[in-house]
């Protein structure tokens, strides 16, 4: 009997637990945020500006790559250095026009008025993510068809490293485009401002890849993925705080 009440109580812990988070889940769906996201996703549909101009450099990127080694067998920690470099120009390409399409529209003072400035960053650093996990899975996938060296044997650090340090491009990426959608100047300045915010990422993420194909463990990575947690944190934090100010300057 006690057995039966206990199994009673902990299914109706789950479902009560379950309820809860299909609430949750409902109401960001219906929320400002996601309803920015799907502006942007719809917008991009339509012009395909980010997705062509990422699809065209990726494309550029890796042939040029190719054509410039031949038949040369090259290290692979070069391999993976390679693949963060494309990663890297290729969002330089493609994620500057989070903010300055509202500029250019005039819609920046409209989304101003009916939301804050914390949902309006959710809502951009929300299709920015979006887009960046489907940039860099195409990348990845492409790279390691056409490299023979980019051999991955410890795919599970290499899967979290692979999320870290998209969250923390996008992260980057989406506060960038806000600092530098009221510029003159802005295809020039975006990348100007990334190299040295996203440095740090790009070092310690090639790190963790050259470690991940000579199948380095876990515990002989763990200082490396901290590095990569703490600068996710910093910039996620940072951008919060200083979104409120860079959005309503």
């Amino acid at each position: 009997m006690k057995d039966l009440i206990l199994r009673y109580a902990a299914r109706q812990y789950y479902w009560k637990n379950l309820n809860n988070n299909i609430d949750k889940i409902s109401s960001f769906m219906n929320s400002k945020a996601f309803a920015l996201y799907l502006k942007d996703f719809r917008s991009e549909l339509r012009t395909r500006y980010a997705v062509n101009s990422l699809a065209m450099f990726i494309v550029v990127a890796i042939s040029v790559i190719l054509f410039s080694i031949g038949n040369e067998k090259i290290p692979e920690s070069l391999t993976g250095g390679l693949f963060w470099v494309v990663i890297f120009f290729s969002a330089m390409s493609g994620l500057a026009r989070a903010f300055v399409a509202e500029e250019e529209r005039g819609t920046s003072l409209t989304l101003q008025l009916i939301a804050s400035p914390s949902t309006v960053f959710t809502g951009k650093l929300l299709f920015n993510l979006i887009l960046v996990f489907l940039m860099n899975i195409v990348i990845a996938l492409l790279y390691s068809a056409l490299f023979e060296e980019f051999v991955i044997r410890s795919f599970a650090l290499f899967l979290l490293t692979f999320v870290l340090s998209n969250i923390g491009l996008a992260v980057s990426s989406t506060i960038i485009a806000a600092i530098i959608s009221k510029a003159g100047s802005k295809g020039t300045l975006y990348p100007v401002l990334s190299f040295p915010i996203l440095l740090p990422l790009i070092l310690t993420s090639v790190e963790l890849t050259s470690n991940c194909m000579l199948g380095t463990t876990f515990e002989e990575s763990q200082v490396l993925l901290a590095v990569i947690l703490c600068y996710d944190v910093i910039m996620l934090t940072a951008s919060y705080m200083l979104f409120d100010f860079i959005w309503k300057d």
